[in-house]
């Protein structure tokens, strides 16, 4: 278990904007980790396209301080990865490559019978003045977009 840096995630910020999404995952929190928590295997499951480590975390190359590269048709955003308390909690912040800044996401697998209800939540504030709502809805549906695909994949489907 590592120790979050960054701003708590339950406290408030002002001016900070929060949106969440919450997934129900055919399969137990252990076997979803690894897809969640290792970038390289973020192809295999959402629709990024290449997952790269462009400084390695602690204890483990994914880990705490790591920073990450995903890319989706050439396009990339950078983040670093802020807690990790595997296979239940991930925090990380987007650095650059998306409209935000001051951002935190926390995702949490928790687990419900033989399945995980997965949350993920982010916290961050817009780099265009104004532009929060359209800020929440492409978050939302990023988020919730992948979420989609991680159940669908661990489903089988």
């Amino acid at each position: 278990m590592s120790s979050p840096a960054g701003p708590d995630p339950g406290g408030a910020v002002p001016g900070s904007r929060s949106v969440s999404v919450t997934a129900r995952l055919d399969a137990p929190p252990q076997r979803v980790w690894p897809l969640l928590a290792e970038v390289a295997r973020w192809p295999e499951w959402s629709f990024v396209t290449k997952g790269t480590l462009i400084r390695q975390g602690s204890p483990d190359p994914d880990g705490v301080g790591a920073l990450r590269h995903l890319t989706v048709l050439g396009v990339g955003s950078r983040e670093e990865v802020l807690a990790v308390n595997a296979p239940t909690h991930l925090a990380y912040a987007i650095r650059s490559g998306f409209p935000v800044r001051n951002h935190r996401a926390d995702v949490t697998l928790a687990p419900d019978g033989p399945g995980t209800v997965l949350t993920w939540a982010a916290r961050f504030d817009p780099v265009v003045p104004g532009a929060g709502p359209a800020t929440d809805w492409l978050m939302r549906a990023v988020l919730g977009r992948f979420a989609t695909m991680l159940a669908r994949h661990v489903a089988g489907g």
